[in-house]
């Protein structure tokens, strides 16, 4: 019993971490870099929502609710990167990130909605027959949770280091990284077999 939530939680932060669908640390990266250790609580919501999405969209597709084209979904999680990327470019330095809990919360919401669609037939093979297909995918959600955190921290930490250590403005860190991860989905976006 604990070996396989051990499993499914260990099937969830791989998921997160795999090197070949690096899509989910690149979002992870654009929605941290312009916060610091400071703002954890706010992070870790705006973490918290992208898994409740996330979740959402594989409890629809587990239970046959919903089903989407998987060339548009693979379309659109580089595109909701992007757009991420580019809001930090455009507020850097300019403190939109503090505002209330609206439209940033709303969008990473959604953005977890697209991310989870694009994992659901995988995960709909990973389920199989099984008749616990809730706890499964409770147990995957918090193996999900697990790696961001992880992520969210090592991002945190690095702006910590670059800004303390490298003297490097809080608004240059935000409009380097983000630039940094637009150069690695425009292709993504490109060569999508959605515009092929």
């Amino acid at each position: 019993m604990l070996q396989d939530f051990w499993f499914n939680v260990e099937y969830g932060i791989n998921h997160v971490l795999d090197i070949n669908a690096y899509d989910h640390v690149l979002f992870l990266i654009v929605l941290t870099v312009p916060y610091l250790f400071k703002d954890w609580k706010r992070v870790f919501l705006l973490v918290s929502m992208f898994t409740l999405g996330h979740t959402l969209s594989l409890v629809l597709a587990a239970y046959k609710i919903v089903s989407v084209n998987a060339s548009i979904v693979e379309f659109l999680i580089p595109v909701s990167i992007f757009i991420v990327a580019l809001y930090n470019v455009f507020t850097a330095g300019k403190g939109a990130q503090k505002e209330k809990v609206g439209v940033l919360f709303l969008s990473t919401l959604f953005f977890g909605l697209i991310h989870g669609l694009g994992f659901a037939r995988e995960f709909q093979m990973f389920l199989g027959d099984s008749d616990n297909k809730l706890i499964l995918l409770l147990e995957f959600a918090l193996g999900i949770e697990l790696a961001q955190v992880i992520i969210v921290f090592v991002v945190l930490f690095l702006g910590y280091l670059v800004q303390t250590l490298f003297r490097f403005s809080k608004r240059d860190w935000v409009m380097v990284l983000s630039a940094i991860v637009i150069g690695l989905v425009i292709p993504m976006i490109l060569n999508s077999d959605y515009l092929a």
